[in-house]
């Protein structure tokens, strides 16, 4: 009996450490996507000045682009539409980075309460086998 109680608390005590495991691994993903949701946020900042610099201008005013080490003139227009463009796409990274960090907070949270009962499953096992004795 005593030796049930002892496999039986291995084996929980492995399950605990793989869920533990598994929750570390989740929270550096998290991190991950928190650190690429605000570096999206800086990217947008910047285009949002860029873009707000654009509408200031009128047709007498040229706009240049940056390729290599040369400045290539562009038309204001065209410039507003790419800019506009690189806005919504970084817009929508942002709600896609936000979705997977609510995910993995999700999955976090169903391995935090795995790792919570395993350990009242552990504690229940070893009251068990200190009664038996």
């Amino acid at each position: 009996m005593a030796k049930q109680a002892s496999r039986e608390q291995e084996q929980l005590q492995q399950k605990v450490q793989g869920q533990v495991e598994k929750y570390k691994e989740l929270q550096n993903d998290i991190q991950k996507s928190v650190s690429a949701r605000n570096q999206l946020d800086a990217q947008l900042n910047e285009n949002q000045i860029v873009k707000g610099e654009l509408d200031r201008l009128d047709d007498s005013n040229n706009v240049y682009k940056l390729i290599g080490p040369v400045l290539v003139k562009q038309d204001r227009i065209e410039a507003k539409q790419n800019v506009q463009k690189r806005i919504e796409y970084i817009e929508n990274e942002i709600s896609r980075q936000e979705k997977n960090t609510k995910e993995l907070k999700k999955k976090q949270d169903s391995i935090r309460e795995d790792i919570t009962n395993l350990q009242q499953q552990f504690q229940k096992s070893h009251l068990r086998a200190a009664g038996a004795r």
